[in-house]
């Protein structure tokens, strides 16, 4: 089992930024961020399309260039980060998680990544066409694709695409989904656990990942569990 920080540690410090990674990165086998590019296309580390939410900016992202998205306070005075400087941050002590939220936006990553050639890496989306671009740009990345929606044949998607894991949410995976999953050779990461009721789920699934806003406290809760359980996880 390996704990994902989702955008680093957003729990405790403002998403995706250079201190919710280093949080992050105590505790977590991986941190997650999600990109988005600027209007000049370089990729910048932001979960929303537009500003409002998590910056004192406004207006889409893809409209800004980078000298301009640099100026705007994503949370206790931090910048919005790059792509390239996650990397600088975390590697290679970390393993990275990039969620590609819009499509036509690989080559633009892949590019950086591929200079960094990090490895572990996990390259994750919605959109099922994204990861069959980045497989045939990076063959060695690990993918993955977000199942949001509780479907009759969760596992079929994630096939046809070529990933390697499903990320489903806590509330759609039972132990027979991920037996399956086992059995047709896929990965299963579950997001995102913020509770003792969620991790207990967790760890009866038999899920590889766990994608968490509090990896510290998740590392906590495992370290005592094993010591109280004969369950592996």
């Amino acid at each position: 089992m390996f704990i994902v920080g989702h955008r680093g540690a957003r729990a405790l410090y403002p998403e995706n930024t250079e201190t919710a990674l280093k949080e992050g990165m105590k505790c977590a086998d991986f941190v997650e961020i999600d990109i988005h590019l600027t209007k000049d296309g370089i990729p910048v580390v932001m979960h929303d399309a537009t500003l409002e939410r998590t910056t004192d900016g406004s207006g889409p992202v893809s409209e800004k260039t980078l000298l301009e998205i640099q100026q705007f306070d994503a949370g206790d005075g931090h910048p919005i980060p790059t792509l390239q400087d996650v990397c600088d941050i975390c590697l290679p002590s970390c393993g990275i998680v990039t969620e590609l939220k819009e499509p036509g936006s690989e080559e633009a990553i892949c590019t950086i990544l591929r200079e960094y050639d990090p490895d572990p890496l996990w390259i994750i989306s919605f959109h099922p066409e994204s990861i069959l671009v980045e497989k045939r740009l990076l063959p060695r990345v690990k993918t993955g694709l977000i199942c949001s929606i509780d479907c009759e044949d969760p596992l079929s998607p994630v096939l046809c695409a070529g990933a390697d894991a499903i990320l489903p949410r806590t509330d759609n995976v039972t132990p027979e989904m991920v037996a399956e999953a086992h059995r047709q050779g896929l990965s299963v990461i579950i997001r995102t656990l913020n509770t003792p009721e969620a991790y207990l789920k967790a760890a009866a699934s038999g899920a590889d990942g766990w994608v968490t806003d509090d990896p510290c406290g998740l590392r906590a809760w495992v370290k005592q569990f094993k010591e109280n359980n004969s369950i592996k996880i």
